[in-house]
């Protein structure tokens, strides 16, 4: 059975003093829920992120890691590092990492490969640009990212990959995937992973939504049968809203 997975991106936002402020909220708050929450801090605040959350179902991920294990690389860090700081997660292809920072899919493969050389759990993210969707090149562009980036795992490195769907056209914008279009494109990826790797595999892989994920649309999201939870970016980073897409799944 798939898990449910609710997973707050904070990008570059939140000093030492407001992450410990925001955490100490929401262990107060946390609801019971039956899916597994997850928070993605700068690198600056992961060890203590990590040490303040240990006891509490809350596990603290990173934002990005580089496809090598060591060396000259001045500014990155390696999984191993992350895993040092109790660190088991990490989100790999996250549009903003796409855009700004020029990866691309076949750098992702690599930093795929590294994390499961490294038993090293990771959301992949895969989206389209709005001049993707408008020409109808959507389910293209997720297929060459899901081929190039993520099919030349064996089966049994599975057990490591959550899958993040996020239209570019969504994130930041305000703008949601209407629960339709985004049930459609998840459904497209988990019939892609079965072509390629079978039925199992495939309906047992976590599939996330992000893309301007709020409490008002969040029910809605949840209620489609190939989206199991949220990858979430601005409401992450109040505890109110945070909380309330939480108890939405």
């Amino acid at each position: 059975m798939r898990k449910k997975i609710i997973a707050g991106n904070w990008k570059m936002f939140k000093d030492l003093v407001e992450a410990n402020d925001f955490f100490k909220q929401l262990i107060e708050k946390l609801p019971d829920t039956e899916a597994e929450v997850m928070i993605a801090p700068s690198f600056t605040n992961l060890w203590h992120s990590f040490q303040i959350t240990r006891d509490y179902p809350i596990e603290i991920i990173a934002q990005n890691m580089h496809e090598e294990n060591l060396g000259a690389y001045t500014g990155e860090v390696s999984a191993e590092m992350l895993k040092s700081v109790g660190v088991q997660r990490v989100i790999l292809g996250h549009s903003e990492r796409r855009m700004f920072f020029g990866e691309c899919d076949e750098q992702l493969n690599l930093k795929v490969e590294c994390a499961v050389n490294n038993e090293m759990n990771f959301i992949f993210c895969v989206g389209e640009e709005m001049e993707d969707r408008n020409s109808n090149n959507h389910f293209k562009v997720i297929k060459r990212q899901l081929d190039i980036g993520l099919f030349e795992m064996y089966p049994e490195d599975w057990k490591h990959a959550v899958i993040a769907y996020e239209p570019v056209w969504a994130i930041g914008t305000g703008e949601t995937a209407r629960p339709e279009q985004a049930q459609e494109m998840h459904h497209f990826i988990r019939k892609t992973i079965a072509d390629v790797y079978g039925n199992e595999i495939a309906e047992n892989v976590s599939i996330l939504y992000g893309g301007s994920v709020k409490p008002d649309n969040a029910k809605q999201l949840f209620q489609q049968p190939d989206i199991d939870g949220a990858l979430v970016g601005g409401a992450s980073l109040k505890v109110s809203s945070f909380i309330k897409i939480i108890q939405a799944i």
